[in-house]
């Protein structure tokens, strides 16, 4: 763990707008560290999984997730300064536009996150069919917030020599801004493609070795490398330290699978952590070639991810379905979030067809055109069950283009939904046996209460199974609340 006043080289790359480009200048510029032999870090700012995916994929390490919405604002600094490099490129992409936060001040924006870390901004421009305006732009969030350092800016989508000629002069005469990086107007689609829920995951993608070609060869010779490293070596000591009082818990002895593949990639890599640290057995199970779980399981963990586009080939692993279903009708613990309860449910229909999925959930989903649930969510549990007290408040997210059929409820459900919209009309969290299966991701940051419930949820069945009394259901035995505020 570095020193509280350590430097840390760092960068946050903003856009004015989703898709101005900043995850492909991301990317390019870490690739094109690491070439140059320079150690990198990267991080995503806000709950994306498939962004911070390329991020790991481009570093060489794992991405991690800054959210002061979810987490806080101490948790997210602690996060970043126990990770960033003391040296090298500690990158944080942004998301959507740089002042687009919670509301109309910007609350939890890219802008207040840097700030946070005290980093300087690469600003990211598109430039299609704009000159002078796009000064009035840059000028414009400047002028916004002129306790934001905006270091420097990157032009995407320019037509030609002339375009950049203006542009670059008009930035640079009036918001005194260097033009670090000018990208010629390619089709990003073609480099990075995108479906429902954003970007192709790098599991599913195919031919990354061949990605990092075309992404190095987008940016060669159009980013200035140097200038934009140097920028980040502006970036002054980390201020203070926030010293992360949760405590480890205790899985000694425990054997926790998780479902890890090209069909279910969303986890964060804190959660997994968290399970490791208190001494469980993390067991990863390929949900499209193993046959069955493995044996003395005492908790199942199914993240999200694309099981839809993975329909078919789930579908026929029949043997690993019954599996699930026959341990999960036993009373094993299974914490399931979005594509998890998808693959829980008795089917899921997407493009005029059913897919029969494990069916140990009263329901099928149904994939929509259009997202059913997307952003934020609080969750208030407010039904006793296997992993949360009664009155824990959770903050997590949701996106997903599934919706459960029927609309109503046919299973008890554990969340009244405060913010977001859940499995439900303002419910959450389908309870089932031991089963609990929602729309809604959590992190292990921001929720300390998940890996406390799901090792004890473990632990008691690990004991009933012992005792030779396995039940079904049993709520958590705490008699008084304890909420939890990011």
């Amino acid at each position: 763990m570095q020193h509280p006043s350590a430097a840390a080289p760092r960068l946050v790359v903003a856009g004015l707008s989703g898709d101005s480009g900043k995850t492909l200048v991301s990317l390019g510029l870490l690739l094109l560290a690491r070439r140059l032999g320079i150690s990198t870090k990267a991080f995503k700012k806000g709950p994306d999984y498939i962004d911070a995916a390329w991020l790991s994929l481009a570093s060489g390490t794992p991405a991690r997730n800054l959210d002061t919405f979810l987490m806080g604002p101490e948790k997210a600094a602690h996060l970043f300064r126990a990770n960033a490099l003391p040296g090298g490129l500690n990158l944080i992409e942004g998301n959507r536009g740089l002042f687009d936060g919670l509301d109309a001040h910007g609350t939890h924006s890219t802008a207040q996150l840097a700030k946070l870390l005290d980093a300087p901004v690469l600003l990211v421009v598109n430039a299609t069919k704009v000159t002078h305006t796009v000064a009035a732009l840059v000028l414009g969030c400047q002028k916004l917030d002129p306790y934001l350092r905006i270091g420097g800016v990157i032009l995407n989508h320019v037509s030609g020599c002339r375009h950049e000629s203006v542009l670059r002069e008009s930035i640079e005469s009036a918001c005194g801004v260097p033009v670090l990086g000018v990208l010629p107007n390619v089709d990003a689609g073609a480099l990075l493609p995108g479906r429902h829920l954003g970007l192709v995951t790098p599991q599913e993608h195919g031919a990354v070795d061949e990605l990092r070609a075309k992404i190095l060869s987008a940016v060669q010779g159009r980013l200035d490398a140097k200038r934009i490293f140097e920028l980040a070596q502006l970036a002054p000591p980390m201020p203070g330290w926030f010293e992360n009082k949760q405590k480890t818990e205790d899985g000694r002895g425990l054997k926790i699978a998780f479902l890890k593949d090209s069909a279910f990639t969303f986890y964060y890599p804190e959660n997994l952590e968290a399970l490791e640290r208190s001494g469980a057995e993390l067991l990863p199970v390929s949900a499209l070639s193993a046959s069955a779980l493995p044996d003395n399981l005492d908790a199942l963990y199914i993240g999200g991810g694309f099981p839809e586009t993975h329909g078919e080939a789930l579908s026929a692993n029949t043997s690993l379905l019954a599996s699930i279903r026959d341990h999960a009708q036993r009373g094993l613990p299974v914490y399931a979030e979005c594509g998890g309860l998808m693959l829980l449910s008795q089917a899921i229909r997407w493009k005029g067809i059913k897919f029969p999925m494990a069916g140990a959930l009263p329901f099928e989903v149904e994939v929509c055109a259009r997202p059913q649930g997307h952003g934020y969510v609080e969750l208030l549990v407010d039904s006793p069950n296997p992993y949360y007290t009664v009155g824990t408040t959770i903050r997590g997210h949701e996106f997903h283009y599934s919706r459960i059929i029927p609309a109503q409820s046919p299973a008890p459900t554990a969340c009244a939904v405060r913010r977001g919209t859940g499995s439900f009309k303002g419910r959450d969290a389908v309870l089932v046996e031991n089963i609990w299966a929602s729309y809604t991701h959590v992190h292990a940051e921001a929720t300390p209460e998940w890996v406390r419930g799901i090792l004890a949820a473990a632990r008691r069945w690990s004991k009933q199974k012992s005792a030779g009394q396995p039940k079904a259901y049993e709520p958590v035995p705490v008699p008084s609340a304890q909420s939890h505020a990011a």
